[in-house]
């Protein structure tokens, strides 16, 4: 499996959940990639149908290096399984 296939699921993944929708502060991928994400995929929209992972994944090495960088850590935490779910109350 090519690895940005599967930052792209992670991305979406992420994006799809409540970590898109944290407040600042939170930001982790949000934060990092928005510009990039507004850049090379305005259109593009978090969920099944939505175009987010194969504009992640057709774009991933032309964005900047803090976003790839949070994408890996989103990836490695989602591989971990670290990410199922967020924070317990």
């Amino acid at each position: 499996m090519k690895p940005q296939f599967l930052i792209a699921g992670a991305a979406l993944a992420l994006l799809a959940g409540s970590a898109f929708a944290q407040p600042q502060g939170g930001g982790g991928v949000r934060a990092a990639c928005s510009a990039d994400f507004q850049k090379y995929c305005p259109d593009a929209k978090p969920g099944p149908g939505g175009g987010l992972r194969e504009c992640v994944t057709a774009n991933y090495k032309a964005f900047t290096k803090p976003c790839q960088d949070a994408i890996a850590e989103m990836r490695s935490r989602m591989q971990s399984g670290a990410a199922g779910g967020g924070k317990p109350n």
